[in-house]
């Protein structure tokens, strides 16, 4: 079993104390837990955004628009119910007895009693919890090599991160089954009405910020679930790339199809659903082209017609994500947690250059279908400004993948690769895999250390004559493990 690796690339904080007994590494930590600030944002956000859409709602019963009012009702009611479901599913409520929080799960208010529960956690744990071991792994000896079996973790810990995990899923529902529609149809409700007024201002602002936040928790749970053998913590500097590259890829995206939508309002209906059927069909193809069987972990009771069902719903949200920008990570149906691990850049390079030219081709559409509402917007100069933050999307995009991905030693090629000739690139790879090295490094502090295959069969020879030594297997990494980075997000 492949031993547990830690990246980072943030100076690493040292356990307090680390003792070895009866062949178990205990690393006793004594910092504070972190708080559930992902749990509160994705809460804050879905009160803010279910209260302002009902104000609009209110809005648009007394001015009589009866078709804004009821596709502002269905955004909000469909993530809603959505995101209660998830919750109930996540954390097994139907076979507990808890009718108070299912009451409330029906009145649509669940992320309210789960932060509740999630701070009552945080604050009965207290900010600095009494010495206890946070960390322990056990190792049970096989062949004269130690082999990690097991983490126990505090209960606290443990309950914070099935919240944190629990409302990072609820924001990407909420993200891309809600906020994104949501956005969509007011901004064509401005153009429309030519009139722009502060509900319906501030409902956008917050629908953004709500599909920035999803697209960023899609973007730290890809990276957690495909190297999920390592510990991953991520500087500012590629929260900001990541933030600013979601942030203009779905501004510049919504823009587009709207524009496109109040010059040929019914061609944007087969683009729409063209897209969505593409993603959708997309991963049901690859499963049965490879004759692939269904998962059977997904949930022990489910029977088949229950497990595809999940499936479906699954793929949907893939695909609505894939509408608006990249989803960062490719379905495998027949993997057991549902997600290809390998980095498929030519997915992403085709999808981008597919992107930017519907996008280019929506916007021209529209440059010459435009009504007579756009005389008065320097037209040619939007559509430029349009392609301009696209393609400073790709660049931050870019920057992302080549200096600020946590994992980024672990690529086999990354971005700077596609400045060289395939001959050269091979011809280096050859060279570096005669004299052992390691791939070059873009972090300004070593991240990680990878051992040839050569020496770990002759460290595995000299460990069968020798008794093993669990100190030196262990003891520089597992001291170095830090706390839980499910908080992430």
């Amino acid at each position: 079993m492949e031993e547990e690796r830690e990246i980072s690339d943030m100076e690493q904080s040292q356990p307090d104390s680390a003792t070895v007994e009866n062949g178990v590494m205990l690393v006793v930590n004594h910092s504070h837990i972190r708080p559930p600030f992902s749990v509160v944002l994705a809460t804050v956000l879905y009160c803010a955004e279910f209260v302002c859409a009902l104000v609009l709602c209110r809005k648009y019963h007394d001015t009589g628009d009866t078709i804004w009012m009821s596709f502002t009702i269905v955004f909000v009611l469909v993530p809603a119910v959505l995101i209660q479901l998830t919750l109930t599913f996540i954390h097994r409520d139907l076979g507990r007895d808890r009718p108070l929080v299912l009451f409330l799960h029906l009145l649509l208010l669940g992320p309210l009693i789960r932060c509740f529960e999630a701070l009552v956690v945080y604050f009965k744990a207290g900010r600095k919890e009494e010495p206890y071991v946070t960390i322990s792994r056990k190792i049970s000896l096989k062949k004269g090599q130690g082999i990690p079996t097991e983490w126990e973790i505090g209960h606290s810990e443990r309950k914070l991160a099935a919240h944190r995990n629990a409302f990072k899923r609820t924001a990407v529902i909420q993200a891309f089954l809600g906020s994104t529609p949501q956005l969509t149809l007011q901004l064509y409700a401005t153009i429309q009405e030519k009139y722009v007024f502060s509900n319906r201002l501030i409902l956008m602002i917050i629908t953004l910020i709500s599909i920035t936040y999803g697209a960023l928790v899609c973007s730290v749970l890809a990276i957690q679930i495909r190297y999920d053998d390592y510990k991953v913590r991520l500087r500012p500097a590629a929260y900001f790339c990541m933030i600013v590259w979601r942030g203009l890829e779905i501004a510049t995206r919504v823009t587009a199809l709207v524009l496109f939508s109040t010059a040929l309002t019914y061609y944007v209906i087969p683009v729409g659903l063209g897209n969505l059927l593409f993603f959708f069909f997309l991963p049901w193809g690859e499963f049965w082209a490879k004759k692939g069987s269904l998962p059977e972990n997904i949930e022990k009771n489910f029977s088949k017609l229950g497990t595809t069902v999940v499936l479906c719903m699954f793929t949907l949200l893939y695909a609505c994500i894939n509408i608006f920008c990249w989803s960062a990570v490719q379905l495998d149906l027949t993997h057991r947690e549902l997600i290809e691990k390998k980095q498929r850049w030519d997915r992403l390079a085709t999808y981008y250059c597919g992107r930017f030219v519907e996008n280019f081709l929506l916007i021209t559409l529209w440059y010459f279908y435009k009504s007579d509402f756009y005389e008065y917007v320097c037209a040619p100069l939007l559509v430029v400004q349009l392609l301009i933050c696209y393609s400073l999307a790709v660049l931050f995009m870019l920057l992302f993948y080549q200096f600020c991905h946590p994992c980024r030693r672990l690529f086999r090629y990354n971005v700077h690769d596609c400045l060289h000739c395939v001959c050269c690139r091979k011809g280096k790879e050859r060279d570096r895999r005669r004299r052992g090295e390691l791939p070059p490094s873009y972090s300004t502090a070593a991240t990680m250390v990878l051992v040839p295959e050569e020496q770990l069969e002759l460290q595995d020879t000299q460990n069968s004559q020798q008794p093993p030594d669990i100190t030196s297997q262990l003891g520089e990494r597992e001291t170095a493990i830090i706390d839980d980075t499910t908080d992430a997000a």
